[in-house]
């Protein structure tokens, strides 16, 4: 992780150093990059055995690859092909959506998607692979990604991108359940440091929750959210603060105590809630 600090590196260098740094750490694997918008632009950067994933402007001026010529001619090579409409301006001419499947955030959802190789000549002169996604049922806005890496399937493509909302979800119990942008601390690497802690202690939550005997890992059902069917951050601490509280229980009163029912109504409404 990196500290954006007023007048220091922009968001933009400080992403492309991370990159680099996985990159030294183990040169031997293959990196997908998946970012919102505003990172685009790290699909201009030479990365090696990288992919970028991230949206397009709906506005993008965008052209066709260079087309391939058998005879030399007179001049500089092309470095674009002829120009195209703007993504947003493409759906309303496409005829040929072909329906996919893929795993959003745990679900099998179906989407239609046109896929084609085009040049975004202001952010890279390399082809990029663009996708577009439309909802079937009309209720969601159509969606435009991209990716550096022209292997790559649209229903790939697509569950990548999504799976990116688990950060955001980090970031969010992060920050409300573990204090973690209520550090006291403002000079130096410390503001790095105790975010570092905060998500390293996130980490260590989950595991410990998801190494528990299943029995114990009980979660509960409230009214207003009857479908629930799998547990959240707030479950896992709470889960952990009822067992340290067992274990503190014990020790200052015994072992009888923790079977008492009084302690256990208290364990059980005080967990999720402290």
């Amino acid at each position: 992780m990196r500290l954006h600090r007023k007048n220091g590196q922009t968001l933009i260098e400080l992403a492309t150093e991370m990159i680099h740094l996985m990159q030294q750490w183990l040169p031997e694997r293959l990196f997908c990059v998946v970012a919102d918008g505003f990172y685009a632009c790290l699909a201009g950067k030479q990365f090696l055995n990288t992919a970028i994933i991230s949206r397009i402007k709906r506005n993008a001026k965008i052209y066709d690859p260079v087309p391939k010529h058998k005879k030399k001619t007179r001049g500089r090579p092309r470095k674009k092909g002829r120009l195209l409409a703007n993504p947003q301006k493409m759906t309303a001419h496409i005829q040929s959506w072909r329906e996919i499947e893929f795993c959003r955030r745990g679900k099998m959802v179906k989407r239609l998607v046109y896929v084609r190789q085009i040049i975004w000549y202001k952010v890279t002169h390399d082809p990029i692979l663009l996708v577009i996604s439309r909802d079937p049922t009309g209720k969601e806005r159509d969606d435009f990604l991209f990716t550096t890496d022209l292997t790559m399937t649209a229903a790939e493509v697509l569950a990548y991108y999504n799976d990116r909302w688990s950060i955001e979800d980090t970031f969010k119990n992060t920050k409300q359940l573990l204090g973690g942008q209520q550090h006291q601390t403002y000079k130096g690497k410390g503001p790095e440091r105790a975010a570092a802690l905060s998500l390293c202690m996130y980490s260590m939550v989950w595991l410990w929750y998801l190494r528990q005997k299943s029995r114990l890992r009980y979660f509960l059902i409230q009214p207003w959210y009857r479908r629930k069917s799998a547990p959240s951050f707030a479950d896992a601490l709470g889960c952990l603060r009822r067992e340290l509280w067992r274990e503190r229980i014990k020790y200052m009163f015994g072992k009888s105590a923790v079977h008492d029912k009084k302690f256990e109504f208290l364990l059980e409404a005080l967990a999720p809630a402290a």
